[in-house]
């Protein structure tokens, strides 16, 4: 089974995106592993990202799940993009006291200029807590590079 991890290219000193920078205090701090299907990352859930005690706030989780379609997008469609839509059912509460929860993203497929991404939350247990669409409006490989969205060269991503 293909695991490759992912490499943050955007990861600079003054880089301090919510979901995905290492760099943020506060942020989620999500790094990625390319898989045959898709797309993964492994977050461990905090108290201070609840809703309800015990229980992660359903826009953190909307979060995770925006963040691992664009990765998605990097790394299975080759290019960039920018959410256009994400719908997401939520189908069991995330424990905040778990010691991880999986986030996957799969692309099914890109037309014209949208990417449909399919997007999962599972529970340490196991247990389908979180499914749905993501669609991006694709950018342009060349114009992404350009705008400092995607790297020059796409192998920059792996180590």
């Amino acid at each position: 089974m293909m695991r490759r991890k992912i490499k943050n290219v955007f990861a600079k000193q003054d880089y301090y995106c919510f979901a995905c920078s290492p760099h943020n205090p506060v942020g989620l701090q999500l790094s990625f592993v390319e898989t045959e299907e898709g797309v993964e990352s492994v977050w461990n859930p905090k108290q201070y990202y609840e809703g309800y005690p015990g229980i992660i706030h359903g826009g953190i989780l909307a979060t995770l799940a925006d963040e691992v379609a664009a990765w998605t997008l990097y790394i299975k469609g080759q290019c960039s993009g920018v959410t256009s839509r994400l719908n997401v059912k939520y189908a069991k509460p995330v424990s905040s006291l778990q010691q991880h929860i999986v986030v996957k993203g799969k692309m099914r497929e890109i037309k014209r200029s949208l990417a449909f991404i399919d997007i999962q939350i599972i529970s340490e247990n196991g247990e389908l807590c979180l499914s749905g669409e993501a669609v991006y409006f694709v950018i342009p490989r060349e114009k992404a590079v350009s705008m400092n969205y995607f790297p020059e060269h796409f192998e920059d991503f792996f180590d």
